[in-house]
């Protein structure tokens, strides 16, 4: 499969919207079908959350860090059910520590998520030398699909992703709930809101 992105080009979009509505339609689509092939690894940014609460950098404290929203915790439960019901095989599910992550993974896919330490938020990794090393096992991992015919997904955040693709990313372009979709031999294939699976 080529590399596609689902989000087309901004001048795509200015000069013809319904071409690009098209080829938008055509990379989800791709997408999904590259999810129910399998041997692909999934970046799912944790749910939406409340915006009105503040991080603290303290794994363990629950009232200190931005949590799901009620929205993220349906969200959560939706893409679950997207899953299965779309007969998406899971493989591995791996989380980060902090809470709005590990919820995520919990609500959409229940007892299998297992926290995965390098996968923690930037701001909760105030070590350079350990935030290296995270970023570099998430680059080597989103390479490495579990089973062939499997979806592995890691729940995490949107800044160490940004790192592994040597750029920062958007709230548009990876919004809450969103999945990166990566295949060993082509890279990123292309992001996929959580609505999109809906």
């Amino acid at each position: 499969m080529r590399r596609r992105s689902f989000l087309a080009a901004p001048s795509l979009l200015l000069a013809a919207p319904a071409v690009a509505a098209t080829a938008q339609g055509e990379a989800a689509a791709a997408l999904l079908s590259a999810l129910r092939a399998g041997g692909v690894v999934v970046v799912l940014r944790h749910g939406i959350t409340d915006r009105s609460q503040a991080d603290t950098g303290r794994l363990e404290d629950r009232a200190g860090q931005r949590n799901l929203s009620e929205a993220g915790r349906a969200q959560s439960r939706r893409l679950g059910q997207s899953f299965a019901a779309r007969g998406i095989r899971l493989g591995e599910v791996r989380t980060s520590p902090v809470f709005r992550a590990r919820d995520t993974a919990e609500l959409a896919f229940g007892a299998r998520a297992v926290v995965e330490a390098r996968l923690t938020a930037d701001d909760y990794t105030p070590d350079p030398a350990l935030l290296a090393a995270n970023i570099a096992w998430l680059r080597d991992r989103v390479r490495r699909p579990s089973a062939p015919d499997a979806v592995d997904v890691l729940v995490g955040h949107i800044v160490p992703l940004g790192m592994v693709l040597g750029r920062g990313l958007s709230q548009a372009e990876y919004p809450e709930g969103a999945l990166a979709i990566f295949a060993p031999q082509a890279g990123l294939l292309g992001m996929l809101a959580a609505e999109t699976l809906a």
